[in-house]
């Protein structure tokens, strides 16, 4: 546990292993190096910790090997594209201050940033995070100028991929249908991507081709290259018209929640039986994962622990989280 995090734009957490724009995941690099790195930031949520702790598992800041862990506010239940901004936004910049009581990065940072006991609290000029669906302040992420065609066919690609994945199990017309889909995902994360790059430039990281990509230039082009899931591939959608639609006037570090964390048989190494109690499923028989959530940096800069957490939610119609 550190005091603080630095994030790098388009890369992860410096020092971090998985930081980077192509997939770090050891099995993921196994099965295919040339998948993008959406996993660059890992975010959970502290009230986790009370409820295994309530079955008998101590778990703290840190030790799910998360970047950072919050307080107060609803990680799992925030939209596909949701941007996170750390710190306090300039009140003169950003118009009148919302209510106090914001979401908070918990206390004590470093690959894991943790919260105090009672931490979910911020000064004015913080966002609100209430039953987990944060209000993004007046003037905030509104899509720059050229990226609405790419945002356009975003919505189509990720509909289309949906539907050809819930259409059985992999029979013939699903897949073509999914094949048709991911590629017009891959063609509206090329276009978002284009518009990104017409922004604020910012660090690129590994890998960058075009000095005005934009700060997730890099890693979004790793994605059109690639042959994506259908799951991935709406990740890709959502980021680059998070990236278009990010005015890049907030100084504040940022990070494009990509998706939910799929846990694996190591959580089991920290704690004898926690997997269980981190990924299951519900009544209905869907899959619920509890492990927080993914992300890539938009903007870097520094993380502290007691810093306000606010959420700028994508445009309507959202689309759950779902692992990435």
């Amino acid at each position: 546990m550190r005091d603080e995090v630095v994030l790098i734009a388009g890369v992860g957490v410096q020092g971090d292993v998985h930081a980077g724009v192509h997939v770090k995941h050891r099995g993921r690099v196994r099965a295919d190096p040339t998948q993008p790195n959406f996993r660059q930031v890992h975010l959970l949520q502290q009230e986790l910790f009370a409820e295994v702790g309530a079955k008998g598992y101590a778990v703290g800041a840190g030790d799910l090997g998360e970047n950072v862990t919050t307080s107060g506010i609803d990680l799992l239940g925030l939209p596909l594209g949701t941007i996170l901004r750390f710190g306090l936004p300039a009140a003169a910049q950003f118009g009148p201050p919302l209510a106090d009581g914001a979401a908070t990065v918990a206390d004590g940072v470093g690959t894991a940033a943790t919260v105090a006991d009672g931490a979910a609290t911020a000064a004015d000029g913080a966002a609100t995070a209430a039953d987990g669906a944060a209000t993004a302040a007046d003037g905030a992420a509104t899509v720059a100028d050229g990226a609405a065609t790419a945002a356009d066919g975003v919505g189509t690609a990720v509909d289309e991929a949906a539907t050809a994945a819930g259409e059985g199990d992999g029979e013939g017309t699903a897949v073509d249908r999914a094949g048709t889909a991911a590629d017009g995902a891959g063609t509206a994360v090329d276009e978002a991507a284009t518009a990104a790059g017409e922004g604020d430039g910012g660090a690129l990281g590994e890998g960058a081709s075009r000095p005005d990509a934009g700060p997730l230039g890099a890693v979004l082009e790793v994605a059109a290259r690639a042959t994506l899931d259908r799951e991935t591939a709406a990740s890709a959608v959502a980021i680059a018209a998070a990236a278009a639609g990010d005015r890049g006037v907030d100084p504040r570090p940022a990070v494009v929640l990509a998706g939910l964390r799929n846990p694996c048989g190591q959580i089991n190494g920290f704690r004898d039986g926690l997997l269980k109690e981190v990924v299951g499923r519900d009544a209905d028989g869907n899959v619920v994962r509890k492990a927080g959530v993914m992300a890539v940096v938009l903007r870097g800069g520094l993380v502290r622990p007691g810093d306000a957490v606010t959420a700028e939610l994508p445009p309507l119609p959202h689309a759950p989280l779902e692992r990435v």
